[in-house]
């Protein structure tokens, strides 16, 4: 990691473990906790870390955002921030200026899809998506008129159903009705809702491999702490194994993660190389998030399983973020006929590139 992407990332760590303590945003039944939160992450440019300067951001990297996001899965923060950062990302690619606030994606599913009509305006229904609900704008890919556009859309001109995800953050249906958007560009040439679903992907990957890092301190911590049968339970064979096993999903979901991440922040498109490691990624971190999580409250018995205790946080999010971008079937499905079509003596190439 270069020493810009390590002090953008200190910065969003210090501000997380400041204003994002997990035992104190669980003791908060008022939610008092996220404004401060925000405010400090917009002072500090992160909310529009991947927008270009003269787009209104920060002009951070690619690799720095990243770096960023696994450290607020390592919090299991309940602000959309990673939303923000991504519609931000989308907007730049049609050169379109972000606003202040908060902004999440439309859609946020492969299956959904919003058109543009022939007068201009946008219409049509997205399930799942995240913090529509907080957001004061939208950033919305359509297709129509012979193409694909890139628009900025006020959130309040859109019908919102609100909806909860198993984390108990919100994951909202939005309903578009020849809604006139803030501004509308094409976008560039090559990009698609596959292009978007795999950075959305890639980016609730880095936020699940960061949760699973924190659910493992947090259970290591707790085996040396309880005591059974006048020891620690961490001395049982059964535990340490337990423990191991959740090591080691940590440790896949993070090598599969990070490794798509840099293949993203590297890459001049979307390529077949790209497609492999950002499915690949969502894949192996959905698969972590189910097994890791049940060995995390596994090891701790049922006080894990308390609204009091703070693992619910990291383990529910873990599991949320699974569906967001398209679920690890969709990608298995998706990866598989990508892989079928290219013919068996291309994939061992493929696979050995990376």
């Amino acid at each position: 990691m270069a020493e810009s992407e390590n002090i953008v990332v200190e910065t969003a760590e210090k501000i997380f473990a400041d204003l994002a303590d997990a035992q104190t945003i669980n003791s908060d039944k008022t939610g008092s906790w996220k404004a401060p939160l925000w405010q400090a992450l917009s002072e500090a440019g992160l909310p529009l870390a991947w927008v270009p300067d003269d787009l209104g951001g920060s002009g951070a990297s690619l690799a720095e955002g990243f770096g960023v996001l696994n450290a607020a899965g390592r919090f299991a923060i309940a602000v959309p921030l990673a939303e923000t950062m991504l519609a931000g990302w989308l907007l730049a690619q049609a050169k379109i200026a972000s606003p202040d606030g908060e902004m999440t994606v439309v859609p946020a599913s492969p299956k959904d899809r919003i058109t543009l009509n022939a007068d201009g305006t946008l219409s049509g229904r997205a399930r799942g998506v995240p913090f529509a609900k907080s957001a004061r704008h939208f950033a919305v890919l359509a297709h129509g008129n012979g193409g694909i556009s890139i628009a900025l859309v006020e959130a309040g001109k859109g019908r919102i159903e609100a909806g909860l995800n198993v984390g108990y953050d919100e994951s909202d249906t939005v309903t578009l009705d020849k809604i006139e958007p803030v501004a509308i560009k094409p976008a560039p040439k090559g990009f698609d809702q596959t292009t978007l679903m795999l950075m959305g992907g890639v980016v609730r990957s880095l936020q699940i491999a960061g949760a699973l890092e924190s659910m493992l301190d947090i259970s290591v911590r707790y085996s040396n702490e309880r005591v059974a049968f006048e020891k620690k339970i961490s001395k049982f064979q059964a535990v340490q194994h337990n423990l191991a096993r959740l090591a080691g999903e940590s440790a896949a979901a993070l090598a599969a993660a990070t490794s798509a991440a840099d293949a993203v922040a590297n890459a001049t498109s979307f390529d077949d190389a790209v497609y492999l490691e950002a499915a690949s990624a969502k894949i192996r971190c959905a698969e972590a998030a189910e097994k890791g999580g049940a060995i995390a409250h596994q090891v701790h018995g049922a006080i894990g399983f308390t609204m009091e205790h703070i693992l619910h946080r990291y383990s529910l999010r873990a599991l949320a973020w699974r569906d967001d971008f398209g679920s690890e079937s969709h990608w298995a499905v998706e990866l598989g006929k990508r892989v079928a079509a290219r013919g068996a003596d291309e994939l061992w190439p493929l696979v050995a590139s990376r």
